[in-house]
């Protein structure tokens, strides 16, 4: 079987898989090259851990670093790829969501390739590092970024198993909060000091308050132009439960708050959330679908608040856009959240499904113009100091180069 791409004639000719292909692998000590690494995800889709990824492509493209991304499950056929940093997304399985294990698919991939680091993301694509060890890659990584619904009762055993033995097979484990960095030590059976923490980081520059922008951004995205509005970013799905926003936002409307709420992001909650709203009678014409959008950044810019009602989080790339924006934001306290947000101080946190609590924090809001500067100017301070993207990248970069290091690999200093 050969592997696929994406976008184009491909730049790789696939070897057979054969034992001495092993023993070609770039690594010879003291020898000055490229960098070059293959992030390998489930599958390619609008979520905060595809973009991350591509950040870190992007981030990292200059200098000793090559980079070419693979999935396990193909794409978001909507997602753009014409301009994938590296070159063509590279599939090593099929579309289709049955049971699926394509290790030895991967192990001809990266003998194709000749990687030195392969960098795994999260339990879908956990299947990288034997693939790498098998294939003789020098290094192997793998990281962990966030939940799913069905994580949070605890991993069956076998993932639990599996999870173990692909830690001990890395080079590198790192989470990128240090409550998700416990939860895995956890389920793995392995002390947390074997986990790292890399936190995400976002562009403070692109990500930045410009108060001139609110009414063009409002006129632009056909938001209404003198309500409070309060917004969410992020995939339609349950964990994010998107609901008691709307049970919030209805308690202002009831209370004869002049609110709107807007929802950037689809997925397969968008049709519920859609009908729920529609049940709110005092939430007529006061709530906007904007669906997936590339422009995140101008719609921060129409907004009065942020709100984050996750049932859980790993650490929210929309909750720090918002924040570097200088927006006020709430959320709840979960996960990275809890790292994010200074309670109090740079952010409110409330407990999940509290729509009261929210609905509070947001007539607050709504009555109080010097209350949201205040906030929105502390939250982007938070940002600014502990997670920018320049932060979150150096960090990157010192853990890709201290591990080649380790196995005797020389990069090219210019």
């Amino acid at each position: 079987m050969q592997f696929t791409q994406i976008s184009g004639p491909s730049t790789l000719t696939p070897r057979p898989a054969m034992s001495h292909d092993i023993d070609t692998l770039p690594t010879v000590p003291g020898l000055e090259q490229p960098v070059r690494v293959l992030h390998v995800l489930n599958r390619l889709d609008r979520g905060g851990t595809e973009l991350i990824v591509l950040k870190v492509m992007d981030g990292l493209s200059k200098g000793p670093f090559e980079h070419r991304l693979a999935s396990l499950r193909g794409s978001d056929p909507d997602f753009q790829q014409a301009s994938l940093p590296g070159g063509e997304l590279l599939k090593a399985g099929t579309e289709s969501r049955d049971f699926q294990f394509p290790i030895f698919r991967l192990v001809r991939m990266m003998r194709a390739y000749r990687p030195h680091i392969v960098h795994s993301r999260n339990w879908g694509a956990i299947e990288a590092i034997p693939a790498a060890r098998l294939a003789g890659v020098p290094v192997a990584i793998h990281s962990e970024h966030g939940y799913e619904l069905d994580m949070l009762g605890g991993l069956p055993n076998r993932r639990r198993i599996f999870r173990r033995a692909a830690y001990a097979m890395a080079d590198a484990v790192f989470a990128v909060t240090r409550e998700l960095r416990d939860y895995h030590a956890k389920q793995a059976w392995i002390s947390s000091q074997r986990i790292r923490v890399v936190y995400n980081g976002v562009d403070t520059q692109r990500f930045c308050p410009h108060p001139h922008l609110r009414d063009v951004a409002r006129k632009r995205f056909g938001l209404p132009p003198n309500r409070f509005i309060v917004g969410a970013v992020g995939r339609m799905v349950p964990i994010k439960d998107h609901a008691t926003l709307l049970r919030a936002v209805d308690l202002l409307a009831q209370r004869n708050f002049d609110a709107h709420v807007l929802f950037v992001g689809s997925g397969p909650e968008l049709e519920r959330t859609q009908k729920l709203a529609a049940s709110f009678q005092a939430l007529s014409g006061r709530v906007t679908f904007a669906g997936v959008s590339d422009e995140v950044s101008a719609m921060l810019h129409a907004l009065d608040a942020f709100a984050q009602p996750s049932i859980s989080e790993g650490m929210s790339n929309t909750l720090l856009e918002a924040m570097a924006t200088a927006l006020p934001v709430i959320a709840t306290a979960v996960g990275g959240n809890n790292e994010v947000i200074d309670n109090g101080q740079s952010g409110w946190l409330i407990r999940t499904g509290d729509h009261e609590a929210l609905a509070s924090i947001l007539m607050r809001l709504a009555s109080e113009a010097d209350l949201r500067r205040s906030y929105g100017a502390a939250a982007r301070q938070r940002i600014v100091e502990r997670f920018s993207l320049d932060r979150m990248l150096n960090d990157y970069k010192e853990l890709y180069l201290e591990l080649v290091a380790r196995r005797g690999i020389k990069v090219p200093t210019n």
